[in-house]
């Protein structure tokens, strides 16, 4: 497997992901989903809104533009129908993104400032892989916060989602 086709097949595990990720999450009551916890952002809401935000901060940058980073911490949507909904769209997004690239995405690179004003330049593999170990890393963050609620996390094996 060439590295493209590697990007190609995390993109598809990560939109597997996200939906088992919200389908949990969907089973908690609002006020279990907004509990402050200790973590990133403070809630299961708010970690939700980052890493979208985040996919979307670096698809943009992918798609040629996203020069600047916003706050980390904007929340995006307040209601959880609304995130998930966007969540999908941006699943969509991600998915033929990869599907559409040829090897010339992995020769390219991207300059940008990030949300403390620094500026910085990355090559496209280096970005690429941490896009979605970004995705990975607070996915799994989801799951210790759900672990602390009535509700079980989902699995998210990449292995057991792309081979059930």
């Amino acid at each position: 497997m060439d590295l493209l086709n590697h990007f190609q097949l995390l993109a598809r595990y990560s939109r597997t992901a996200n939906q088992r990720l919200y389908a949990q999450c969907a089973l908690l009551d609002d006020v279990e989903y907004r509990r402050a916890r200790p973590g990133p952002f403070g809630s299961i809401h708010g970690l939700l809104n980052h890493l979208l935000l985040a996919d979307g901060i670096w698809m943009s940058r992918f798609e040629g533009g996203g020069e600047t980073t916003p706050a980390l911490d904007t929340v995006l949507y307040h209601h959880f129908p609304d995130l998930r909904n966007a969540r999908e769209q941006m699943d969509q997004r991600i998915t033929a993104f990869f599907d559409a690239a040829d090897a010339g995405v992995l020769a390219k690179g991207f300059s940008y400032i990030n949300n403390q004003g620094k500026p910085y330049r990355e090559t496209a593999p280096v970005a690429l892989a941490h896009f979605f170990n970004h995705q990975t890393h607070h996915r799994g963050q989801v799951c210790v916060m759900l672990a602390a609620t009535p509700v079980k996390p989902p699995s998210l094996d990449l292995h057991r989602i792309l081979n059930p």
